[in-house]
């Protein structure tokens, strides 16, 4: 069904008093100096796209889109975003400016049905996305060039009418990591594969309920996750890191009880701060927040009336070609 569109826009909602900002500089998933961080959220008409300054300054919504607009991910220059346009009946990848004009659609006509997620290679050249419709062959994660061509399968999730979500390539380019859904999209652990689809491995067990959104640290020394995704559900999602060989998983946040989690966003472009968000669902309370990698000296960018989701710190755009 149709959303009611809604009349409130974001500039209505910091006039009213709604947004309240504070905080430092921040930063997004290659090495580079840090800009703007981008996220989906739902203001009451349907998830578009935003960027906020790393100091909750100059929030902006970039997409006006019909579909949902969901999962972006920066470019590694910072000039381009790609993300997914969402339906009841289908899912896009696109890609477009960093100021939002240029759409352009790269979804094949087959997989028009459920395409999802897309994100870039550290060459820019490639991205990453998720298959989720079904088809006998087995969903999974498949990789193309950045005008859609060359599409080639890197995993089949063997679970039935399960999939393989959030891809993300690791900084030297021979490494994708995805969430693995087991039973009714739940049950998700993080798995690895190179990029060639060889050599699967798990490196998060299941029991760890991994979010779908990760991200790999600039110096590919460490991997961003979400533990105990399943929320509300009396335990409360925190923020940890893990090795690429899934050794030495350590909280950086430590929520207790249900009420409160924390969600991880991604890495500074240059690797000193983690974006992430906190929220109470149940009193519909929402910070943008940073901190270091180790947990501490966390910040509130900025509290919201609305949930910052997939939220992704991008490089100052390059205007080398």
């Amino acid at each position: 069904m149709r959303r009611l569109i809604v009349l409130v826009t974001v500039a209505a909602l910091s006039m009213l008093g709604l947004i309240t900002v504070g905080g430092g500089a921040a930063i997004a998933t290659t090495p580079g100096k840090n800009g703007l961080i981008l996220f989906h959220a739902d203001t009451g008409s349907g998830a578009q796209l935003y960027t906020i300054k790393p100091n909750g300054t100059h929030l902006r919504q970039l997409t006006h889109v019909t579909d949902e607009a969901v999962n972006a991910e920066w470019s590694p220059d910072g000039r381009r975003i790609a993300f997914e346009l969402a339906a009841e009946t289908h899912a896009s990848v696109v890609i477009m400016n960093a100021d939002g004009t240029g759409i352009r659609d790269l979804t094949p006509p087959r997989f028009r049905s459920g395409f999802h997620q897309p994100a870039f290679t550290p060459d820019g050249h490639h991205l990453v996305a998720e298959v989720c419709i079904d088809q006998p062959t087995g969903d999974g994660i498949f990789i193309m060039r950045d005008d859609g061509t060359g599409l080639r399968r890197l995993t089949s999730n063997p679970f039935p009418a399960e999939c393989d979500s959030d891809p993300n390539v690791s900084p030297d380019g021979k490494t994708v990591t995805f969430v693995r859904h087991k039973v009714d999209g739940l049950l998700q652990a993080l798995y690895a594969v190179n990029i060639d689809g060889s050599h699967l491995r798990k490196l998060v067990p299941y029991r760890y309920e991994v979010a779908i959104k990760h991200d790999w640290a600039p110096d590919g020394r460490h991997i961003l996750i979400t533990t105990d995704a399943d929320y509300p559900n009396g335990r409360s999602p925190n923020v940890a890191t893990v090795r690429p060989d899934g050794t030495h998983l350590r909280l950086l946040t430590h929520y207790r009880g249900g009420a409160w989690g924390a969600f991880a966003g991604s890495y500074s472009p240059d690797g000193r701060w983690i974006v992430f968000r906190i929220e109470n669902l149940e009193r519909e309370q929402y910070k943008l927040m940073k901190m270091y990698p180790d947990g501490s000296h966390r910040k509130v960018i900025a509290e919201l009336p609305f949930r910052p989701r997939h939220s992704d710190w991008g490089p100052r755009p390059s205007h080398h070609s």
